[in-house]
């Protein structure tokens, strides 16, 4: 059975409507003779315009099952769709492409290319997928994140929130459906840690964007609209809107 998220929507959540759905999927590594399942027959649908939080103990299969669901990874059986389209065996060409124009992502390690200024590093995916690009929508998504000022600055000159925040905002700039973020606050101090989830929060609730995020962090995860908990390569639990305090609480019961 899929387990279709139960959320406490935002205003852009879309009723019936996934952004993100596996069915049965499971992810093996290793040979016949020594392998490791890293998914075991996962079935998840997340829906359009909402934000959910991924939570585990520590390898529980929670960024696996975030490279699946975006294509970085191919599945060992089951089927991936992303925005309506059947993934699973889709060649790489079609993956790239795909990724290109219809996913986000933003990383711990923000990923950021130290040559370039924020502005360029904002413009880089749009340069790669083709894309016309112009100054005053690069420096509108900077805008966006806060960064308006800081459009020539390369990464050594911003503080660790700021190059999150660019990292957001490279992102956001082909207007992706789904964005994957991978521990996105897991370097960050405290303040800057609710900068970037006050950002991500008002994404889904102004502008419907998808989020799908893997986070150690409780008070991460109780900013999302929903909670799915992995142990060994299952949900074993899944939640709407919770407290930090209800999310460490759930996840000490897993981790014990």
């Amino acid at each position: 059975m899929t387990t279709a998220i139960q959320l406490d929507r935002g205003p852009g959540a879309m009723p019936g409507a996934a952004a993100i759905e596996l069915r049965r999927v499971s992810r093996d590594y290793g040979t016949k003779h020594a392998t490791v399942t890293a998914l075991d027959d996962v079935s998840l649908a997340l829906p359009t315009g909402s934000w959910t939080a991924v939570m585990g103990p520590s390898g529980s299969g929670k960024s696996t099952l975030l490279h699946c669901a975006a294509g970085l990874e191919t599945v060992t059986s089951g089927q991936v769709s992303l925005g309506g389209a059947d993934i699973t065996s889709a060649s790489d060409a079609a993956l790239t492409a795909l990724r290109r124009r219809e996913v986000g992502f933003v990383f711990q390690s923000f990923n950021l290319v130290g040559s370039l200024t924020a502005e360029q590093n904002v413009a880089l995916p749009l340069k790669l997928a083709g894309i016309r690009v112009s100054k005053k929508d690069v420096r509108d998504v900077l805008a966006s994140v806060g960064l308006a000022d800081r459009g020539g600055h390369r990464p050594r000159e911003l503080s660790g929130g700021q190059q999150q925040r660019v990292a957001i905002a490279r992102a956001m700039a082909t207007r992706p459906s789904v964005l994957f973020a991978d521990e996105p606050t897991g370097a960050l101090d405290s303040k800057s840690a609710r900068t970037v989830l006050g950002l991500l929060r008002r994404l889904v609730d102004a502008e419907g964007q998808t989020i799908m995020m893997v986070t150690h962090d409780p008070a991460a995860a109780a900013c999302a609209d929903a909670v799915v908990f992995l142990s060994d390569g299952r949900v074993v639990d899944s939640s709407g809107r919770l407290s930090s305090r209800e999310v460490a609480d759930r996840l000490a019961r897993l981790e014990s």
